[in-house]
C-alpha cells in the first residue's frame, strides 16, 4: 500500500448480514473524515477493498471469512460459448457513457430495480438520497454505462475507472428485460472496455460461495481471488 498514506481504520458495529443467514457483519471502513484521492482508492483496491458512495470498506467478521474480493484478469479471459450467445442476444443495444452525476432518468431504473429485486431488505424503496450516497462520488473517475433499446433506458452499469482496470460498482436494469440477462452482459462489456483501455483486471467486488445473489460471480474463468494478502487464482485454491 502507499506509504506516503497513513490511514486509519474503524469497525463497524456487527449488524445482521445481508448474505448469510444467522451471521454478523462487520466493516473495516477508511477513515471517512481524511480526503480520499484516487491514487489511495487505487492502493485499496488492489488490497480487496471496495466502494459504496464515498467509503470504502473490507469486510472484517471476526469469526467469518467468506466474503472473498475477486477480479478478471481480462487479458487472459476468453468469452465462453454461453457468453458469445448473451453479447449477440445483446446485439441490438446502443452503449454510451453517461457523465458522473445524478440524472433523474438513472434514479427512476434504480427504483425499479430495487423494488422488483431487493423489496424485502434494507435497499427497498430508495429515495434520490439512498441513490446518491450509494453510486455518487465526486472525487472518483466512475463511468455511467447506459444501454439502450430504441432509445429507451434499459440497463446502467456503474464502474469507477482505476490505474489496473475498471472497478464494477453496481448495476441495475429494467426488471422487464430479464430475459436479456442484462447484468451478465453489463460484465462481458465491462470486461470488453478493460480490454480497450488496455488495462489488466475488472475487479468484481466480493464473492460469497454459499450466497446465491453472489455466487454467480464464479462463472467468469479465469478467476482471481485475494486470499492471505496476496491475488491467486481461484481455480488453484
Amino acid at each position: 500500500m502507499n506509504d506516503q498514506v497513513k490511514l486509519n481504520f474503524f469497525a463497524s458495529a456487527p449488524e445482521p448480514c445481508s448474505y448469510l443467514e444467522d451471521r454478523k457483519s462487520v466493516s473495516a471502513f477508511a477513515n471517512p473524515h481524511m480526503d480520499m484521492d484516487m491514487k489511495t482508492y487505487n492502493d485499496l483496491i488492489r488490497h480487496g477493498f471496495r466502494r459504496s458512495g464515498g467509503y470504502i470498506y473490507r469486510p472484517h467478521c471476526p469469526s467469518c471469512q467468506e466474503c472473498t474480493s475477486v477480479r478478471i484478469p481480462v487479458r487472459k479471459q476468453r468469452y465462453s460459448r454461453s457468453e458469445q450467445r448473451v453479447i449477440r442476444r445483446n446485439s441490438d443495444l446502443k452503449i454510451s457513457l453517461s457523465p458522473n452525476r445524478y440524472r433523474d432518468e438513472h434514479f427512476d431504473l434504480y427504483r425499479r430495480y430495487i423494488n422488483s429485486r431487493h423489496n424485502d431488505g434494507s435497499m427497498a424503496n430508495p429515495g434520490k438520497a439512498d441513490y446518491h450516497r450509494f453510486l455518487i462520488c465526486d472525487w472518483t473517475d466512475t463511468l455511467f454505462f447506459e444501454y439502450r433499446l430504441n432509445r429507451i433506458l434499459i440497463a446502467v452499469a456503474v464502474c469507477d475507472l482505476m490505474d489496473s482496470g475498471l472497478s464494477a460498482v453496481y448495476t441495475f436494469f429494467d426488471p422487464d428485460h430479464s430475459d436479456r440477462s442484462p447484468g451478465h452482459f453489463s460484465i462481458l462489456n465491462q470486461i470488453h472496455e478493460t480490454r480497450q483501455r488496455d488495462l489488466d483486471y475488472l475487479y468484481l467486488g466480493y464473492w460469497i460461495r454459499d450466497c446465491a445473489k453472489m455466487s454467480y460471480k464464479r462463472r467468469y474463468r479465469p478467476l482471481e481471488a485475494f486470499l492471505n494478502d496476496q491475488w491467486v487464482a481461484l481455480d488453484k485454491t
